[in-house]
């Protein structure tokens, strides 16, 4: 590698560099993956011009970066060919933001969810209660304004017809405590004085299924903000040498040679703008460069594994869900191995059915639910399989487009429920659904600990045969 080319990387990341800095670099290039060694240095220095004896410490440091990978000799991966199918909002909006907009959009919710509680319960319409007077009665009816009179939890549940009032009581007061509003539910009770009370509240839920079981390996990973001053190269590189069977003790590295699929849940760059202040956490401040260097950084993953990139609220797409996939412009920067998907997106991986989120109503979710916390994200996920709906609140942090259809509805079970946003790990299994909230790659920032957030990166879920696993690629 040449001077200039030395010089012109160093100026992606904003900094000029002393020329004895660069003759160092260059004696060093061919012991170390020279643009991870850059992105190093330019982590561990502030300095605008960097120094010769600075390049040194740098190089130190990053000669004794441990991992709990260890490296071993590389081992021939040979994997089969894979079949990919995508159902996504990509090239079929229509919304305007029009009031019909938000009506057909409302219609669309009420219709896919009312009609998934009504597999559980038949349901009369809210106008017919007053002909079952004292008698038991079953409704559907979408959620709003809950409150709290201590005996009791009340709620609003209107459909088509008419609204009713609900009074929960004992056990079923903390479920009504729980519901998030603008979610669908059916209510079981006896109706009398003009109220329903509740017998029983359904969610419209999934049914249990069988584990599915393939006979290959999935990687889920999420958020690897490229661009940040936080990401981790150092780990990414000790990542992707895993996955083309270079690191890691003979059981790991066998497993690295199933892998067919590494499935991205968004956060693809930091982003510009994002937040106050974001301008001192990054290390490239244009978005079309980020966009670079994310191709270049994925671009380690070996060309036999398929990379389904999807999208969350810090990459350079309309941040109301449902996401279109990234614009054509900047989805040629990346290799043919890489699929573009939106927020959300269904994808049938060889028969295996993965439903990726990137997450953003997370907030909302664990916000309202006080038994949830960032630290069990998959238990906030769960909360969404129950209710059939990705982002059931309205009018929270998560903006929704108003679509004709609701896109945010799961119509459909997944065998996979895949998602990210918050930063932390979690995995576990819910009536047969594999639930992953797949960490991150960046460590935390200043804007982060402002926000009291702690992040857990570089914990990579691991897919195979209906298991899961977990891999760390942090110190």
């Amino acid at each position: 590698m040449d001077k200039r080319t030395i010089i012109k990387k160093f100026a992606v990341y904003g900094r000029n560099i002393h020329p004895l800095a660069v003759e160092l670099l260059m004696k060093n290039a061919d012991h170390h993956n020279l643009d991870s060694l850059i992105a190093h240095i330019c982590k561990t220095t502030n300095s605008f011009v960097i120094s010769r004896e600075e390049v040194e410490k740098a190089i130190e440091s990053f000669r004794t970066t441990v991992t709990t990978v260890k490296e071993v000799k590389p081992k021939q991966v040979v994997r089969s060919q894979e079949n990919v199918n995508v159902r996504d909002v990509t090239g079929k909006s229509t919304c305007e933001g029009g009031i019909e907009d938000f009506l057909a959009y409302f219609n669309s919710r009420f219709e896919k969810l009312s009609a998934l509680v009504r597999r559980r319960i038949g349901g009369i319409k809210i106008s017919s209660l007053s002909r079952f007077k004292n008698d038991q009665v079953e409704v559907v009816g979408m959620v709003k304004d809950v409150r709290d009179y201590g005996e009791f939890a009340v709620f609003d549940l209107e459909d088509k017809t008419g609204t009713v009032s609900v009074f929960a009581g004992e056990k079923l007061r903390e479920i009504a405590l729980e519901l998030l509003g603008d979610e669908v539910v059916g209510v079981i009770g006896v109706y009398r004085n003009g109220r329903i009370y509740a017998d029983r509240i359904l969610f419209p839920d999934i049914p249990m299924r069988e584990r599915a079981k393939k006979d290959f390996g999935i990687v889920f990973i999420s958020d690897t903000h490229f661009g940040s001053r936080e990401f981790l190269e150092r780990e990414w590189e000790v990542f992707t040498k895993w996955l083309s069977g270079e690191v890691g003790n003979e059981k790991v590295v066998d497993l690295a040679s199933k892998i067919k699929y590494v499935v991205i849940a968004g956060d693809i760059v930091d982003g510009v703008g994002v937040y106050p202040g974001q301008e001192n956490d990054l290390t490239i401040t244009d978005i079309y460069g980020q966009y670079e260097y994310a191709a270049e950084m994925l671009d380690k993953i070996p060309k036999d594994v398929k990379v389904i990139l999807s999208v969350g609220n810090h990459d350079a797409i309309r941040q109301a869900e449902p996401q279109p996939a990234l614009p054509k412009e900047i989805r040629k920067l990346f290799s043919n191995n890489v699929i573009h998907v939106g927020n959300p997106a269904y994808v049938d991986l060889d028969g295996l059915k993965v439903l990726i989120y990137h997450g953003r109503s997370l907030d909302d979710v664990i916000t309202k639910i006080p038994k949830l916390s960032y630290e069990k994200p998959h238990e906030a996920m769960i909360e969404l399989l129950k209710r059939r709906h990705l982002c059931p609140i309205y009018g929270e942090k998560t903006p929704i487009a108003p679509e004709r259809e609701d896109w945010l509805v799961i119509d459909e079970v997944p065998d996979v429920f895949h998602s990210g946003h918050v930063h932390t790990y979690g995995v576990g299994f819910y009536r047969g659904v594999l639930v992953v909230n797949s960490s991150t790659w960046q460590s935390q920032t200043e804007f982060q600990k402002k926000m009291n957030l702690n992040p857990m990166p570089c914990n990579v879920a691991v897919y195979y045969n209906g298991e899961v696993g977990r891999l760390r690629f942090c110190k």
